[in-house]
């Protein structure tokens, strides 16, 4: 991964296979490279995240597999938490078309989002410290534009998915039964491209 300017450059996710790999890469991979973050490795956190997605949500698939793939980041660039959520975007994209990369991006800021607007919100303690690194807490403004999002209630959503999906021993599936999903939202994409 070269860098250009001092920004890592992101290499995209070209097919299902590739992705697959990435997502099976994530088993024993976890949010720290200490391993002092959550509780589960983000193979078990994609699985539960894109879990409770499919239950709450089961007829959007994008918001299901930005939860999925939402930490990639992570394992692309292990310790950059305040710029995780833009690289796992920047990968997905090309496979995974906007709406899922965008979900992926948001995941961040609904974060600072709802620390404004809910103040006496759980964070695990992982989230509350790298919510300083990535923002903080948004100020007036910065929730306002927000909520003028149009994709702000699926990425809130995402988030509060993503806090709830750390939960130790918890079986959530294998990552082969999202194979037909994400071939799914991927030739979705691909009609969509220009």
């Amino acid at each position: 991964m070269a860098a250009r300017s001092g920004v890592p450059e992101v290499p995209g996710v070209d097919s299902i296979e590739e992705l697959m790999e990435l997502l099976l890469a994530c088993r024993g991979a976890w949010d720290t490279p200490d391993r002092s973050g959550d509780p589960v490795d983000l193979h078990d956190h994609g699985l539960q995240t894109a879990a409770l997605l499919r239950r709450s949500h089961p007829f959007d698939k994008e918001l299901q597999v930005a939860g999925l793939v939402h930490d990639l980041g992570h394992l692309l660039f292990p310790g950059d938490d305040a710029e995780h959520a833009g690289h796992a975007s920047e990968a997905v994209r090309p496979l995974l078309g906007d709406r899922v990369a965008r979900l992926v991006r948001l995941h961040v800021p609904a974060k600072r989002y709802l620390a404004a607007v809910e103040p006496g919100r759980a964070l695990s303690p992982q989230s509350a410290l790298t919510l300083r690194a990535q923002g903080g807490v948004m100020d007036e403004a910065e929730v306002r534009a927000f909520a003028a999002d149009p994709d702000a209630e699926a990425a809130v959503t995402l988030r509060q998915a993503d806090d709830a999906g750390k939960v130790v021993g918890l079986d959530a599936g294998v990552m082969e039964d999202w194979r037909p999903v994400l071939e799914l939202v991927a030739a979705r994409a691909y009609e969509r491209t220009p």
